[in-house]
């Protein structure tokens, strides 16, 4: 041997193995981000998409509430108006 004892030497290999080992857990590391931040994109864009169609659905639940109170309070002026024996009262 050239001046080295076979510790050495397999002492030499095993930190080469280490060296290896961790640049590919690095790539690795590296990639499953890469995957996992794809996931979280698709994620954001259909939460933002379910949010929008819970957007609208409000605003279609908001309008038939309106709807529903006006059709109600004319309701009751004619109730009110046929108990007093009168004629409905006319909505400006």
């Amino acid at each position: 041997m050239s001046g080295e004892s076979a510790l050495d030497l397999a002492a030499r290999r095993l930190e080469r193995a280490v060296f290896l080992l961790e640049q590919r857990l690095a790539e690795r590391l590296k990639t499953a981000g890469a995957e996992a931040g794809g996931l979280f994109d698709q994620d954001r864009a259909k939460l933002a998409d379910d949010l929008d169609k819970a957007r609208a659905r409000e605003r279609e639940l908001e309008e038939a509430g309106a709807e529903a109170s006006a059709a109600l309070g004319r309701a009751i002026l004619e109730i009110r108006a046929a108990l007093n024996g009168g004629a409905p009262a006319q909505e400006h």
